[in-house]
């Protein structure tokens, strides 16, 4: 008698995951439908089948062979194709990296892309779309080795260090771009355009097929590499137990994810969102298989990228609008629900490391255990009503010594003068005192840069209006304005990075990061655009964008609460909407307006004065008192909620009062001088160092701010003979290894 054979029951969710595939699949198709029905020409759905099924002898119809087989066939492939290869690398990325807010552009490659065809334009000549090509493909090959190269030497290639390896050396590249650009309106004028990131430059075949290769090697490797981070999912351990190597793995989805990339931005220029738009709804709906994760990914960015161009040919016709920003405005909502989705706890996602202004949860623990084991708040040596002396004791001499609770550098000594007497913490003192020396260092310096027949000696006695009085005329009246101006700007976006690190706990969240800055940006470019005003008739739009940014962020953030890393996200899709908004006003205006617009947008102090820097001044004025008003509650707010709620502080109200100050102070230094990046990063981290990391170093910050922004503009004055640099781009170029050594130093450190 034969045995009946039991089959074993369908599994219902890879039923629902092939369904899903064959759907995603089905309206790829139906999109590429209608990418060759729409268009500028007369040809509708009927005449593109007809050419496709060469009914009728459609093919031998020249009208025909050039709309359909020359023009939007090779288009809608080319569409097909580069969002189908962001789609995998950002699945890739973000499977590797354990993070669903990783995305293509974190491993620098549209940055070496952009420094790859500006140079090729500036150095070399190049002005056809082959050599664009070619040299994005290099610039993006060899940037993302560079980033491999760091990122593995002595950490293994961790998924960590690459992310920041990559972010670090983007920055550095965008401001080379940067440099080359602002000293050539002819390379200037070609960049503004592809920068946009578009389709409409394919043109049959030729660029296509001599990138197809790149691209089915980048496709293979993704589908080779799913079985191995299925074991990576599960932990480096347990991986390892199964017979993997994480870093070898690391690695491998590094050169997918670069082949990949780099050949999407070659084809259609440098396209944000999309790899994270469809690696999440990918990990979304395929849950855990890999390897059908990576398939649905290459459907979703192979259909969002044809939707994307379809409506980039409808919204502004008879012209074509950016497919990027099309992209931008899809894809940012969806980041947005990304960070407000329940889901994202469940994907591992955590806030990053902290350190100096902003400490994280870990030091929070651990500094609430120190202060359980030690003294509580002290009466000051005078004995006076009230005064603390801090934790510790104080010293019959009048000195007073108290145990540090965050770490060394606690001493403290009392000032005495009659009834009254003064806590002076030595440490803090003694940063802003070598730091005022270097204030004023780098303003002698600034204001000797370029004057050969002045010495430094005459021209720090000019400064204090001293010495000859034509010697005062020239650095008073002519120079000190703008170092006036300087001084004025880097105090306030020290103060505003300051701010905004200690309400985030987190020392990533700083202005530009939040979307203030280029909220600010935007809205100055929209009211010069709008009226006749230069930027510095507009200088007021850029608190009201900064205050529209703010709202924004913190509304569908929900507040700066213990979920620090929630207004980091909005932030980010907030900076990509306003950068959308910037780009494409840019492109729109006459070479020679948009020229002087880019300066200013990179950052810069030419041509300022005291006229302009008032606004600044005032804002400083009022601000700064009501900053130092609320740096023991900031002090308080760096513990969690309960603690600052259990000591009388209300964090709310803090939060909304710090927020409204370190926007207002963010949009005046942007509304005078444009955006100067990672200023506002800098200056909290290198006070902490110097003052210690026991207090908010808020005065540390404006002193570190001013000294950067001077020193800055002066490198940029005299780096190079008959030109000048912006502020802002010299503080690009900087900021990024800084970045780097910032956030890959303490790893490095914990490892040794």
């Amino acid at each position: 008698m034969p045995v009946a054979r039991c089959r074993p029951a369908p599994d219902p969710a890879r039923r629902r995951v092939r369904l899903l595939i064959a759907g995603f699949g089905g309206l790829v198709v139906l999109l590429a439908g209608a990418s060759l029905s729409i268009g500028a020409g007369e040809v509708g759905p009927g005449g593109a089948l007809d050419y496709l099924l060469d009914r009728h002898g459609a093919r031998a119809d020249s009208r025909l062979a050039l709309v359909i087989g020359d023009l939007r066939l090779p288009r809608t492939l080319t569409a097909v194709l580069v969002g189908a290869a962001l789609g995998v690398a950002g699945c890739l990325l973000q499977a590797v990296t354990r993070n669903p807010l990783a995305e293509t552009g974190l491993l620098g490659v549209n940055a070496g892309a952009s420094l790859g065809v500006v140079a090729g334009i500036a150095l070399l000549g190049l002005d056809s779309g082959f050599a664009y090509l070619v040299c994005a493909f290099v610039g993006a090959v060899a940037a993302s080795a560079l980033v491999l190269l760091i990122a593995g030497r002595g950490g293994g290639g961790s998924p960590m260090r690459l992310v920041l390896a990559g972010s670090a050396l983007g920055a550095t590249f965008g401001g080379l771009t940067s440099i080359i650009v602002v000293n050539s309106a002819e390379t200037y004028d070609r960049f503004r355009f592809w920068v946009l990131g578009s389709l409409a430059g394919v043109e049959g075949y030729g660029e296509l097929s001599r990138l197809l290769p790149v691209l089915v090697v980048g496709f293979a490797i993704a589908l080779l590499v799913t079985r191995p981070l299925s074991a990576l999912a599960l932990g480096d351990d347990l991986a390892r137990s199964l017979g993997h190597r994480p870093s070898v793995v690391c690695a491998t989805v590094a050169v997918a994810v670069t082949l990949l990339t780099s050949a999407a931005v070659a084809l259609a220029g440098p396209i944000s969102f999309l790899g994270l738009l469809a690696g999440f709804l990918a990990r979304s709906l395929a849950g855990t298989r890999p390897a059908a994760r990576t398939v649905l990914a290459g459907l979703i960015g192979a259909g969002v990228l044809t939707l994307a161009d379809v409506a980039a040919r409808v919204v502004s016709r008879p012209f074509e609008a950016p497919v990027s920003v099309i992209v931008a405005l899809i894809g940012a909502p969806v980041l947005i629900g990304i960070v407000r989705s329940p889901q994202l706890s469940a994907m591992g996602m955590t806030e990053p490391a902290t350190d100096g202004p902003a400490p994280g949860p870990g030091p929070v623990r651990r500094r609430l255990a120190a202060l359980r084991g030690k003294a509580g708040p002290a009466r000051s040596a005078a004995g006076a009503p009230g005064a603390t002396a801090g934790p510790g004791t104080a010293g019959p001499a009048g000195d007073a010594r108290v145990v540090p609770v965050g770490g060394p550098g606690g001493a403290t000594s009392v000032l005495r003068r009659g009834p009254v007497s003064v806590l002076v913490h030595l440490r803090p003192t003694l940063a802003a005192l070598c730091l005022a020396a270097l204030g004023v260092a780098a303003v002698t310096l600034s204001a000797y840069a370029g004057q050969s027949d002045m010495g430094v000696a005459r021209t720090f006695r000019a400064v204090f209006g001293q010495g000859d009085r034509f010697d005062v005329l020239l650095v008073q009246e002519f120079r000190l304005g703008r170092i006036v101006a300087g001084l004025a700007v880097g105090a306030a976006l020290g103060l505003a990075g300051c701010l905004t690190q200690t309400l985030a706990r987190n020392r990533l969240a700083t202005p530009e990061l939040l979307g203030v800055n280029d909220g600010a940006t935007a809205a100055v470019l929209l009211s010069v655009s709008l009226s006749a005003s230069g930027t510095f008739g507009s200088w007021w739009s850029g608190p009201l964008g900064a205050l529209a940014a703010v709202l924004v962020v913190t509304t569908v953030s929900g507040g700066l609460g213990q979920r620090g890393y929630r207004v980091l996200v909005v932030g980010l899709a907030m900076s990509a909407l306003a950068s959308a908004i910037t780009q494409v006003i840019l492109s729109r205006r006459s070479l020679n307006s948009a020229g002087s617009l880019y300066v200013w947008t990179s950052g810069s102090l030419n041509g300022r004065g005291y006229s302009v820097a008032v606004p600044v001044l005032i804002g400083l004025c009022v601000l700064v008192p009501a900053a130092l008003a609320m740096a023991r509650h900031l002090g308080v707010l760096r513990f969690d909620d309960a603690t600052a709620a259990s000591v009388g502080v209300h964090p709310a109200r803090v939060r909304m009062v710090c927020m409204l100050l370190a926007m207002g102070l963010a949009g005046l230094a942007v509304g005078v001088c444009g955006p100067v990046a990672f200023v506002a990063l800098a200056s909290p981290v290198i006070a902490t160092r110097l003052a210690g990391p026991l207090r908010v170093p808020l005065l540390g910050s404006m002193l570190t701010g001013a000294v950067l922004v001077v020193v800055a503009d002066t490198v940029g004055r005299i780096a190079f003979s008959g030109s000048e640099l912006p502020v802002g781009v010299v503080t690009t170029v900087l900021g990024g290894p800084f970045l780097l050594w910032v956030l890959l130093g303490r790893s490095a450190a914990t490892r040794v």
